[in-house]
């Protein structure tokens, strides 16, 4: 068994992030390969299966003999290690149990027969109420004896459905629980040299949407910004040619059992209150129509290698991915217009570059993530293709077309990456402009301040020079106003008095003044400032002498 899952920061499932609907992912969770499903480190290993005498793989199931046991006790009855605990914690207990009963599961298909064409599409609609009737239907189903590769869509998936598959095509409930919780992954298991496989691919894609709100949004909205800012998972709003769009995160999840005869690929579509997903019909529909392309039609008659098909949906994601980059780039430009245009907006335009820098840092990891899939995809070896009759130059040509195939797909992913590396340098030159903007204004205004306080300098210049004019004959009329015997006849105090009262007075003054100011050359309690000419003269004189003494007596 081989497995491969993504490096981005893990998540604690199924929790969800703010103020979005779409699950955190917990990558830890992604995979087979992982020996304990849905345990954290604080969880306890349950004591009754670790006691259990059965074997950890069961015997092999004909549908016939369990009276319909492989299916209802799903996934235990498949896979024992996943226990109850396991099976809530991973979400996939409450799409068992708790489904909306009002909506059907349909399960839309499509064949591919051994020349390469797509025929037989339709649908089948179970009941929620009648579970057996659906196993039943299911099983006794035939395929066409022609059948290549069949492919379902499953549309609101109900938990008998979900049981019904995993029973019947033995699948691991890693698919059902990274597809619940949006976990990427990718992996293979239960390989059988020579003449079958289990892939399974989830892949997070970015995708746009026309907004059904198509007002104006309000650019004083702070919150919406701030919950967009945070949580990149979030819709992100954009306009292109005055229509509002909206940028969302969907979720690809396929599947494939790969087999000589009757492959099946089994897409599952996330059904989450607002949340516009891609559609289980919808995308029915475009895989229909790339079975009437010539180019592909050229590869499905040419290879019997169902990973083929599998392509196609791969680049579903890709179209998704440069139409959503592409209407990215035009709300880029309309910003910088913006900024350039209108400096009364720069608030709202930077707080929705910095918003949209968030986003395009998420989508590298988004785009490598995609890489990562499409590298899987090259590298797992259809195991059929191994068995004795299929010839050398068969082996080959599957292997170079699919080369050359997943080699597209890479140039394709790179240049998606080129497109988002160039954008976010795009965004990083209009973050400059609007720092600069902003840096202008605030110089002119500080130029306009300074310009202000040089003008107040000069009117209190000429307030002083004036004040200086006055102030001989101020201080005369002081001095004539002064009672005093040499003046005023009739006065009893004398100059004489007024200068033993003003010598002594602007005496002490001082005196306080300098003990005041002396803190920070006298490191004492203010009352012993007071006394600041002998601790002056002691700093000069005497402390200086003790040093010298004390050096002197450490050179003998």
């Amino acid at each position: 068994m081989t497995s491969e899952s993504s490096n981005r920061p893990n998540g604690i499932a199924p929790k969800k992030l703010h103020d979005s609907n779409i699950p955190n992912p917990s990558h830890r969770h992604g995979a087979p390969s992982a020996p304990w499903p849905w345990m954290d480190i604080d969880d306890t290993v349950d004591s009754e299966q670790l006691k259990t005498k059965l074997p950890p793989v069961p015997d092999y199931c004909d549908h016939l003999t369990c009276d319909g046991d492989c299916w209802k006790k799903y996934p235990k009855s498949r896979f024992p290690n996943w226990t109850d605990k396991q099976v809530k914690k991973s979400g996939i207990e409450q799409a068992i149990n708790d489904y909306d009963k009002t909506k059907p599961c349909v399960i839309h298909h499509v064949d591919v027969n051994d020349e390469g064409l797509f025929a037989n599409p339709g649908s089948l609609e179970t009941k929620n109420h009648d579970a057996g009737g659906t196993w039943k239907t299911v099983m006794e189903r035939k395929l066409p004896s022609n059948l290549r590769v069949r492919a379902l869509f499953i549309e609101n998936l109900s938990g008998p459905v979900l049981r019904i598959l995993g029973a019947k095509y033995n699948i691991e409930p890693f698919f059902f629980s990274s597809s619940l919780n949006w976990i990427p992954s990718r992996y293979q298991e239960d390989v059988k040299p020579g003449e079958c496989d289990h892939i399974t691919i989830s892949v997070t894609f970015l995708r746009s949407i026309v907004s059904e709100n198509q007002t104006k949004i309000a650019e004083s909205s702070k919150d919406a910004l701030a919950s967009q800012m945070i949580n990149t998972n979030a819709p992100l709003n954009i306009t292109t040619a005055n229509v509002k769009r909206q940028l969302i995160m969907d979720f690809l999840s396929v599947h494939l059992i790969r087999k000589k005869e009757g492959s099946v690929i089994i897409s599952y579509h996330p059904s989450i209150k607002d949340v516009k997903t891609t559609t289980a019909k919808y995308l029915q529909e475009r895989i229909r129509f790339a079975g009437q392309s010539v180019y592909w039609q050229n590869i499905f008659r040419g290879s019997t290698d169902p990973t083929f098909v599998l392509l196609t949906f791969i680049w579903h994601t890709m179209y998704s991915w440069d139409e959503a980059l592409e209407h990215l780039y035009v709300h880029i430009c309309k910003l910088e217009t913006e900024a350039i245009t209108e400096t009364e907006k720069l608030n709202y335009v930077t707080q929705q570059l910095h918003t949209i820098r968030a986003n395009l840092l998420h989508y590298a990891s988004l785009l490598r993530n995609l890489q990562k899939t499409v590298e899987f995809i090259r590298d797992t070896h259809y195991p059929a293709l191994d068995a004795p009759d299929v010839s050398e130059d068969q082996r080959k040509f599957s292997k170079s077309i699919m080369e050359r195939e997943c080699k597209n797909l890479l140039s394709e992913v790179s240049r998606l990456e080129e497109l988002r590396t160039m954008q976010a340098k795009r965004l990083k030159n209009v973050m400059g402009l609007v720092f600069n903007t902003v840096n202008i204004d605030d110089s002119g205004r500080m130029r306009q301040m300074t310009e202000a306080a040089v003008r107040d300098s000069a009117g209190m210049k000429q307030i002083a020079y004036l004040t200086m004019i006055f102030l001989p004959a101020s201080y005369i009329a002081t001095v004539f106003g002064m009672n005093v015997k040499e003046i005023t006849d009739d006065a009893r105090a004398t100059l004489g008095h007024y200068i033993s009262a003003a010598i002594p007075m602007t005496i002490a003054t001082v005196w306080i003044i300098i003990a005041f100011h002396s803190k920070h050359v006298v490191e004492k309690p203010f009352w012993q400032r007071l006394g600041w000419p002998y601790l002056l003269l002691k700093m000069r004189y005497w402390d200086k002498s003790s040093s010298g003494n004390m050096l002197g007596h450490n050179a003998v």
